[in-house]
């Protein structure tokens, strides 16, 4: 299961999964049932991205990466921006990430 949503999380197809299945030795998998194991993988990214944000965080920064990714049928460069906090206590915490064209201030 793990190999499977690792796969997906590096874009891997859903019928690309299935063959690698098949070559770790397992059978064969749907499309349906790759898409079902790794629904969990959305859920908990969906609740981290919408989680309330409480507390204060005295400090803050906020770095991007490049990652190449398909959209509308190219391949082009997006910025994956995490924003990263230390909060009263000292203890560091990612709040939050977000993908937009570039790592511009305007994004």
């Amino acid at each position: 299961m793990a190999v499977i949503q690792e796969a997906y999380v590096h874009g891997i197809s859903t019928r690309s999964v299935d063959d690698l299945v098949k070559a770790m030795g397992a059978g064969g998998m749907s499309k349906s049932q790759v898409s079902r194991l790794c629904a969990d993988i959305d859920e908990r990214v969906n609740a981290f991205l919408t989680r309330p944000l409480e507390g204060a965080w005295p400090y803050l920064w906020l770095d991007a990466t490049y990652l190449k990714v398909r959209e509308g049928g190219r391949i082009v460069s997006r910025a994956v921006i995490i924003a990263v906090a230390v909060n009263e206590d000292g203890k560091r915490e990612v709040l939050g990430i977000a993908t937009g064209p570039s790592e511009a201030e305007t994004f």
